[in-house]
């Protein structure tokens, strides 16, 4: 058996640590206490996936930038290239929460939304 990768479960409080083993070119799963550590091992080793959280720049808002999350987690190969993307992006205030700064980023069905709202700036 080849040890593939250690890591920690985060789907649910438990925490397991878990080990993710090759057998004969089958995947092995040890470590964890429930059915769902192994769902996560696996997408894990086969299809990472994260939730995006920065900012982006926004114009005349009380601040100079506006929190924003992926709907969604996007997977791994997704992240640099849509980070360069909100870099190029500046919005204009006020904005409510869950304002779509992009919508279905790479084809994914996966929206940038706000995580706050902004107020215009008064003069």
């Amino acid at each position: 058996m080849t040890l593939l990768k250690k890591l920690t479960c985060i789907i649910c409080p438990l925490g397991c640590n878990l080990e993710i083993n090759e057998d004969k070119g089958e995947l092995k799963i040890l470590g964890n206490k429930c059915e769902r550590g192994i769902k996560y091992a696996l997408e894990e080793i086969k299809n990472p996936k994260r939730i995006v959280t920065t900012t982006v720049r926004i114009k005349g808002g009380i601040y100079p930038v506006i929190p924003v999350k992926t709907s969604l987690p996007i997977p791994k190969d997704y992240i640099f290239p849509l980070l360069e993307k909100l870099s190029e992006i500046e919005i204009s205030a006020p904005i409510p929460i869950e304002y779509k700064v992009l919508e279905n980023i790479f084809n994914l069905g996966i929206d940038v939304v706000t995580t706050r709202s902004m107020h215009k700036k008064e003069d």
